[in-house]
């Protein structure tokens, strides 16, 4: 019951880490697009159009931005922290002899219970390692020998 617990919290800090980055991206949307509607041209041309290429670049950086956010929600989704298996997959906890992982989405480090976790997408180096492993397995990552010791 214990894990069932510590896995939904840490998917509780996943959507809570999407929703921040929701809300930091429509902030910079907004705020652009305030600032490209109180844009005017004025008598010095080229310096109007450089500030507007620059705000619609940044726009364009946020809607790329957006479209992250909008996998991650996506896969959060698709997270089943109610499954047991002997193999990693998205939802599972697995405990190695040097860190603790989250397999969701990369949402960095986490603690609960004075434990740290770290939350990595299955898709990044280290989540394509840990992905389908099983107790026992030894694998290298960055040099470094691991050996998974539980999955939850």
């Amino acid at each position: 019951m214990l894990q069932l617990k510590t896995k939904e919290v840490l998917l509780d800090y996943c959507q809570a880490f999407v929703n921040k980055r929701l809300q930091t991206v429509a902030d910079v949307i907004s705020s652009n697009q305030k600032a490209l509607e109180s844009e005017t041209k004025s008598s010095a041309g080229d310096k109007h159009e450089t500030g507007r290429a620059m705000l619609q670049l940044e726009m364009e950086k946020a809607g790329q931005q957006l479209e992250g956010i909008r996998q991650m929600k996506t896969i959060l989704a698709k997270v089943n922290i109610l499954k047991v298996a002997e193999k990693a997959h998205l939802g599972s906890i697995i405990i190695t002899d040097k860190r603790n992982y989250f397999l969701s989405i990369s949402a960095g480090q986490f603690v609960v219970e004075n434990r740290i976790y770290f939350a990595v997408s299955a898709a990044s180096p280290i989540g394509k390692l840990l992905l389908g492993a099983s107790e026992k397995k030894v694998f290298s990552f960055n040099g470094i020998p691991y050996t998974v010791q539980e999955i939850m």
